[in-house]
């Protein structure tokens, strides 16, 4: 039986410049599993690979931001003898348009001049992303040379690298740039190169990068404690590069989930970065809201899990296989049980920011649409919104804990389908009353048949997925094929905070089992239980703690009046994510070592939900609800403040820019916000 290793990314310099990608080790460099440069899910670069003087460098320093990575290495065989290293190459690449940009710098400080001989390996293998995912690879593409250039072809692209200087060369070891210099003391020599991939054929789906067309360059966030501020700047500096535009409407602009195996529109993902964005405008909403509604369902397709009405799971540009599950999923797949409640919301919570009126009257007919499916879906079977794959080749899990594995019973076995996620019923609830306010509001006819449907499906959760355990009562996970609860502690119920379907009783049982010393650890909120035979650190979602998930359950601890359950979440994250450079992983181990995070080794970074938990963690300290139709910003700060006194800038409500800041204490002691009614407590 062939065993398929999935490339650990944990270690790797990631950059991203939307749909470019390029994944190195700590020396920059690419040929080991999971590396490349990645253009439209295919791999155009596949080695590349720097020596001088026939030797790798000495590594100092690397790191990565957006769409840069710069590594700092010394030349240990040359220069002057003794401990300290006189030469040093510094690698900065910036990923461009369809390609990357590498400059190689050789700087000396050494008594005598140097004379360096440096040599680029290279070459390409066209792997699809999903084939590199599973540990796969190709065969290295037959180079074509010319003065000044190597260039290859795949299927879909030809890549073709140039520099200002230097020869070819090919050996046993197959294709070598050869470039040599001689550096002056105190001098440097710099080589410049460049990979880009023309497509061969008709575009790709979102395939630009969108980089100039949201502006988050006046956000800031300033506290007593520095870190907050740290992770602003880098996780908006990360979400830049993973902006996508919509091919058929170049001016709508969302964000893919993640990279390297994400990069294309996830409809759950792309939704919650947004709503986690929200506070800094809504131009990322409206991209995410019109990019889906264009390809919402149109007809029942089981292969596809398409529905009348239902957004959409994911886009690729290809049909993606999973060389382990045998799963298949077709270009366009329609296999979530979730998305189309939290498109509803965003729509509804887009507007409350200030999203264009006009917009959300163009977005009618999805909204409809939207709660129709909801509706019938329910209809289906007992009054819930269940999922179960149809097709035998989609996802045997279809909410946002989608692996196989991650629905559990108390006593740790895995439930059957149909199932019925208890966050999937809250996001119905909030969203069916949030487009009853849309439609009284914007639209000036009756709500009420929504609301009653919210309310009747508010009764079922409360009559059905409470499970007492005898010191204390939770809500289960979901309700199983069986019709039981499938009654394993896990963070979904941190989903159903602030949803509107808990009593003030019930949020404070949920907030007290939610944050208990099985779930939250020093880590932050883990997926499962620790008291769960099933629990696993590092399992996907059998114990792992994920950056979004613990935005979405301190929002809710906020809102539904726990300052300080909500303090100790965020505090966490912020502590998890200063151990990971300020760049929040995409998941990691639920239980620490040394203090620190244990990786998830195949977690994406970035990842756009993750990056995004900055906003939610300034919407959540800052205790922020906008209602920008009424021209009103209420603020309900947590104290004490869990960062020190703290000004958030660049917050957006409609076409207001506001500012906000409290003290130690959480106090409000300065707000900026010309035009709007402000509302404090």
């Amino acid at each position: 039986m062939t065993r398929y290793v999935q490339p650990w990314l944990h270690e790797l310099e990631i950059a991203v410049r939307g749909n470019v990608t390029s994944l190195s080790d700590r020396l920059g460099d690419m040929g080991s599993p999971g590396t490349g440069l990645f253009v439209d899910d295919r791999r155009v670069l596949s080695t590349w690979e720097v020596r001088v003087a026939g030797e790798s460098p000495a590594w100092l320093a690397a790191a990565s931001s957006g769409s840069a990575t710069t590594v700092s290495t010394q030349l240990r065989s040359l220069g002057d003898e003794g401990a300290d290293p006189t030469v040093e190459l510094l690698r900065k690449r910036t990923l461009v348009d369809q390609g990357m940009h590498e400059d190689l710098t050789i700087t000396s400080h050494a008594t005598e001049r140097v004379k360096v001989r440096l040599a680029i390996r290279l070459g390409g293998d066209g792997a699809d992303v999903g084939a590199v995912k599973a540990g796969g690879s190709g065969e290295i593409l037959e180079p074509r040379t010319t003065d000044g250039s190597v260039s290859w072809q795949d299927e879909r692209h030809t890549t073709t690298f140039r520099a200002d200087g230097g020869t070819v060369g090919r050996d046993d070891d197959g294709t070598t740039w050869l470039w040599s210099a001689t550096v002056a003391p105190g001098g440097s020599a710099t080589l410049q190169t460049s990979v880009t991939s023309q497509r061969r054929g008709d575009p790709s789906f979102a395939t630009d990068s969108g980089w100039n067309t949201i502006d988050w360059s006046g956000v800031e966030v300033v506290a007593a404690d520095p870190r907050p501020g740290h992770l602003m700047t880098q996780s908006l500096a990360d979400l830049r590069g993973l902006l996508l535009t919509d091919p058929e409407s170049a001016s709508d602009v969302f964000a893919a989930a993640g990279t390297p195996w994400y990069l294309t529109l996830f409809g759950r993902d792309s939704l919650w970065t947004a709503r986690f964005m929200l506070p800094f405008g809504t131009d990322l909403a409206r991209g995410t809201l019109r990019a889906l509604a264009r390809r919402q369902g149109t007809s029942v397709e089981p292969h596809t899990a398409s529905a009348p009405g239902k957004i959409l799971h994911e886009v690729r540009r290809s049909t993606y296989v999973d060389p382990v599950s045998a799963m298949s999923l077709p270009p366009v797949y329609y296999g979530s049980v979730d998305a189309t409640a939290l498109w509803l919301r965003l729509l509804h919570d887009a507007w409350r920011w200030g999203l264009d009126e006009r917009v959300v009257r163009e977005l009618e007919p999805s909204m409809h649409g939207a709660l129709s499916w909801m509706r019938s879906e329910a209809e289906r079977g007992d009054g819930l919104l269940r999922y179960v794959d149809e097709s035998g080749s989609g996802l045997a899990n279809q909410g946002w804990k989608d692996s196989g594995d991650s629905m559990r019973r108390r006593d740790g076995s895995v439930a059957d389908a149909p199932i019925a996620l208890v966050e999937t019923q809250s996001y119905a609830v909030a969203a069916a009353r949030g487009a009853a306010h849309l439609l009284e509001s914007v639209f000036g006819t009756s709500g009420d048949a929504w609301r009653s449907w919210a309310d009747d499906l508010t009764d079922v959760v409360r009559e059905r997925f409470w499970v007492d355990s005898g010191s204390s009562r939770h809500l289960a996970m979901a309700i199983g094929g069986d019709g039981h609860c499938v009654d394993g502690v896990g963070s979904n119920m941190g989903h159903v905070l602030g949803t509107g379907v808990l009593t003030a009783a019930e949020a404070r049982w949920t907030a007290h089992v939610l944050t208990g010393p099985d779930m939250l650890g020093d880590a932050g909120v883990r997926t499962l239980s620790r008291d769960n035979p099933a629990y696993n650190p590092v399992g996907y979602h059998t114990g792992s703690v994920w950056t979004h998930d613990n935005a979405i359950a301190a929002l809710g601890l906020a809102q539904e009046g726990f300052p300080h359950e909500a303090g100790r979440v965020l505090r966490t994250m912020v502590d998890m994510g200063a151990w990971s450079g300020n760049r929040w992983p995409e998941l990691f181990g639920g239980d620490l070592l040394m203090r620190r995070p244990v990786p998830y080794p195949a977690s994406c970074r970035p990842q756009a939900w993750a990056a995004a938990s900055a906003g939610a963690l300034a919407e959540a300290v800052l205790g922020l609800r906008a209602d920008a139709p009424k021209r009103t910003l209420a603020l309900a700060p947590i104290t004490p403040a869990p960062f020190g006194a703290m000004t958030v800038r660049g917050l957006r409500v409609g076409d207001v820019d506001v500012t906000v800041s409290v003290n130690a204490d959480g106090e409000v002691v300065d707000v900026q916000a010309p035009g709007l009614d402000v509302v404090v407590g």
